[in-house]
């Protein structure tokens, strides 16, 4: 079983990178950005609430969040293990998973943290939004989640190295070579052959 969570601020490539990881460890990715897009692609009540908040640059609410990411968890192809993308955000939301995996017999083996300057990542951001027509994207709703990340994200890197599971990747160079520190650092795990 492996189930890794990977961190960072927005645009670190997070989800390009857990993609990979995920496909390299045979797991699923659970991706909350990908679970609001589709429930916004396809008006549900859901997606009606999430688009509000990410149109604002903020976070879904937790309780949302928290049954979405329950129910994800419980389905068959994350029982052998999976690759969490954009959850938890929070301390509260840490606690709810741990909740979730201790019900389930299971925890957290490791937290991958993509570290990127701040400049890059904005560049980025507005890059991908030209190319993805991305409505979350705009500049001053970039800075906004860069705020939100420190508040609320950021005390989640202490938490978990306090747990002595935590592992920074420097996500600035090219993709190819961010991919290869992220999967020596699951080989470092034995989390993956």
């Amino acid at each position: 079983m492996t189930t890794v969570l990977l961190m960072g601020p927005p645009g670190a490539g997070k989800g390009t990178h857990a993609g990979h990881l995920a496909e390299h460890l045979g797991v699923p990715v659970i991706s909350t950005g990908d679970l609001f897009r589709r429930n916004i692609a396809e008006g549900t009540e859901l997606g009606r609430t999430a688009q509000r908040y990410l149109d604002a640059g903020e976070y879904v609410p937790d309780e949302v969040t928290n049954d979405m990411v329950r129910d994800r968890l419980a389905a068959p192809d994350a029982r052998p293990g999976f690759v969490l993308d954009g959850y938890p955000r929070t301390l509260d939301q840490a606690g709810v998973l741990d909740g979730i995996l201790d019900a389930q017999g299971r925890s957290l083996d490791a937290a991958v943290v993509l570290k990127v300057p701040v400049d890059a990542l904005v560049g980025r951001l507005l890059k991908r939004a030209e190319i993805e027509h991305r409505s979350d994207d705009t500049e001053d709703v970039i800075r906004r989640r860069f705020e939100i990340y420190h508040e609320q994200t950021a005390p989640l890197l202490q938490f978990y190295s306090a747990r002595g599971i935590d592992h920074e990747v420097d996500a600035s160079p090219d993709i190819d070579t961010v991919r290869l520190h992220v999967r020596q650092v699951a080989v470092q795990l034995k989390l993956a052959a």
